[in-house]
């Protein structure tokens, strides 16, 4: 009865590693080939030591999918012809003031105008504070964080590329991001259950205005392309999560036009 147990477990385990590879090569076949542009720009002001983390985990991450990435800091490479080579553009903690000219600013806004895809990470939503396009485009801005600490993660939407594999209450350690200028138009992801965050200036923001649930993941069509955005992924260590990555290749995932994971 034992060993049947276990050829029955075998056979079983083939099965499902079989159903998700082929689920896989489906959802692949939608992005293989596509380029992406990894931007990681500060401005004056406070600098993530995660980028080149989040940086290794994103090629991977891509190369994993045959999506070919490039990456820069230079602002100058946001021109019209330069961004046409380009299906998609990440900015992974970005920060600040990131843009030399309006010329730049300007094609980023005919990139996404034009069907691009783009995706946001965690400090991602602080930059370009004073450009309410920029804002309204990433879904919110940031205006503050709780310290760090473990807290809950509520997945809102579990149908999606970057939340279908999550557990409903997901713990994070992590920095609980509060945005504000949110778009009214986002379509929340995850949120996070803030009567498991200790922030002693909570009731100054966000207060009750979002109840016990605050966004931290959101996707939507804004001005011609797909955003997503994730507040999650301040730490070095976190980019080396299979969890956490698995989260971020969803996301790119969906502004590539993948909607669900195909089985």
């Amino acid at each position: 009865m034992k060993k049947l147990i276990i050829v029955l477990f075998v056979m079983f385990s083939g099965l499902l590693i079989q159903f998700t590879c082929t689920g896989n090569d489906k959802t692949l076949k939608q992005v293989k080939g596509k380029k992406v542009l990894i931007f990681t720009k500060n401005g004056e002001g406070y600098v993530h030591d995660n980028i080149a983390a989040s940086v290794k985990a994103l090629n991977e991450i891509c190369q994993e999918m045959d999506i070919s990435t490039d990456v820069t800091d230079d602002p100058a490479k946001f021109t019209d012809s330069n961004l046409k080579k380009y299906d998609a553009l990440i900015f992974t903690n970005t920060n600040n003031k990131v843009f030399d000219t309006n010329e730049q600013k300007k094609a980023l806004q005919n990139f996404i105008r034009s069907g691009g895809g783009f995706v946001a990470i965690h400090s991602a939503n602080a930059t370009e504070r004073d450009w309410p396009w920029m804002w309204s485009m990433v879904g919110g801005k940031f205006i503050r964080h709780a310290p760090h600490q473990q807290f809950d993660v509520l997945v809102t939407d579990a149908n999606h590329p970057s939340t279908y594999f999550l557990p409903m209450r997901w713990k994070v350690d992590d920095e609980c991001y509060y945005s504000n200028q949110l778009n009214p138009d986002i379509h929340v992801l995850l949120s996070a259950d803030l009567t498991t965050v200790e922030d002693k200036n909570m009731a100054e923001y966000p207060g009750e205005t979002f109840g016990k649930l605050f966004p931290l993941c959101w996707c939507h069509e804004f001005d011609g392309g797909r955003e997503w955005y994730t507040a999650l992924g301040h730490d070095i260590e976190t980019y080396s999560d299979p969890t956490f990555r698995k989260h971020l290749e969803g996301g790119i995932l969906w502004v590539l036009g993948v909607d669900k994971i195909k089985n």
